[in-house]
């Protein structure tokens, strides 16, 4: 494709952001059904909320970790393709779904296929991004991954509505279409280096950038070697065994509490509408602020909103949590790849976010599993709540002391 003259009105940054936002929506707003899911999948398959939440903890860490294979690919052969690749496999994976026969095929489809997908699709659209802007990163990392907030607020009622509607296994068929179709049309509009369409980062003449800030930086080997690294990886890891156990079990949580079917899976979207916010309007606030700093606020904000979760019983104390959580869980997915190109540039970012992201892999993989057979053991959640709560300080601990800020926010 011909470069596009960088006086052009639209500056094509703002294109790649927004074809970033639709991989996320659709691809995370899947995965994010499936709470949903969880009561028809116990109820057809006679399964344990344990063994079906395990689902959706094997699609997380296959989303995450393959970023470490994805990112680095993404560097040397380009964005778009893969971007295409992972969501066609989202939607196999929710039209193979349908068809499932038993839990163990919801395991190899839904798992293998939206986790595959989706680790093709994330690293590599959201590391496009970065080198796509300098002074205005934090907004446009936010925008980007703000999909993943609208995704929760739209999908999760959608897919509710499909299978009172449709039955489960229609909703997933209906689903994987929409996901095909929107993700691989949008994944085309991306492009990796505003060089090739005759501008610079942020809109400005190529020329009054010559040294390329977008290419320069470190390599994956000096990033993964340094502390700031070890101490963003540890402080994400922790985090990470929390953070996702509400997509999972607040649709549930709610349903033990005599709450509608309709209003429960209405708090996943009040966590997307908070998501949304998060993303929208904290990403920007961030450049401001110092995007370092700003990662720590959110693991004290998810810390604190979590201990709203302990005690609310009812509807409005849950959608008050679900909101809140959201706002926090949306500005640390907003911010997190801007402060690794603040600390090691744009050379390899896809491929360093990679490996950074196999640290929130680990961490759905063991928590929203661990939490549902804790429950299915003591019928409670008070225990897996409290050690979301505490993984969160200690993840701001860490980022408190535990890394280094860089020169230049």
């Amino acid at each position: 494709m011909a470069p596009t003259s960088s006086t052009h009105r639209l500056f094509y940054g703002w294109v790649v952001v927004a074809a970033a936002f639709a991989i996320t929506f659709v691809g995370f707003g899947s995965a994010y059904t499936f709470s949903a899911f969880v009561e028809p999948l116990q109820r057809d398959f006679g399964a344990s909320r344990g063994s079906v939440s395990l689902v959706f903890s094997l699609a997380g860490f296959l989303y995450f970790a393959l970023g470490v294979v994805s990112g680095p690919l993404a560097d040397r052969w380009g964005a778009r393709s893969l971007a295409m690749l992972g969501m066609l496999l989202v939607g196999a994976g929710l039209a193979l779904a349908s068809a499932a026969r038993s839990i163990f095929e919801v395991y190899a489809a839904y798992g293998l296929g939206v986790g595959l997908g989706v680790g093709c699709a994330y690293v590599p659209a959201i590391g496009a991004v970065q080198r796509w802007f300098v002074k205005r990163r934090g907004l446009a990392s936010g925008l980007a991954v703000s999909g993943i907030g609208v995704g929760t607020l739209v999908m999760p009622p959608l897919a509710s509505w499909l299978i009172d509607m449709l039955g489960w296994r229609n909703a997933y068929l209906v689903l994987g279409g929409v996901a095909a179709i929107i993700g691989v049309g949008m994944s085309w509009l991306i492009a990796d280096d505003p060089r090739d369409r005759g501008t610079g980062p942020d809109g400005v003449p190529p020329e009054a950038n010559a040294s390329g800030p977008g290419r320069a930086g470190a390599s994956i080997g000096e990033a993964i070697r340094s502390p700031q690294f070890a101490g963003l990886y540890a402080a994400c890891l922790i985090s990470s065994f929390g953070v996702f156990v509400p997509f999972v079990h607040l649709v549930p949580y709610a349903l033990d509490h005599h709450i509608d079917q309709s209003a429960a899976v209405l708090l996943l979207g009040v966590i997307g509408v908070g998501s949304t916010v998060g993303r929208f309007f904290l990403g920007g606030f961030a450049d401001r602020m110092g995007r370092h700093s700003f990662l720590l606020a959110m693991f004290i904000g998810m810390a604190a909103a979590l201990t709203i979760w302990v005690i609310a019983t009812g509807f409005w104390s849950l959608a008050v949590f679900a909101l809140l959580f959201g706002v926090f869980y949306g500005g640390w997915v907003a911010i997190l790849p801007a402060v690794v190109m603040d600390h090691f540039g744009g050379r390899n970012v896809s491929g360093i976010i990679g490996f950074l992201y196999t640290s929130v892999a680990i961490g759905t993989l063991v928590g929203p599993s661990t939490a549902g057979f804790i429950f299915d053991v003591r019928h409670s959640y008070t225990l897996p709540i409290l050690a979301c709560i505490g993984a969160n300080i200690i993840a701001a601990g860490i980022a408190a002391f535990g890394t280094q800020a860089p020169a230049k926010a």
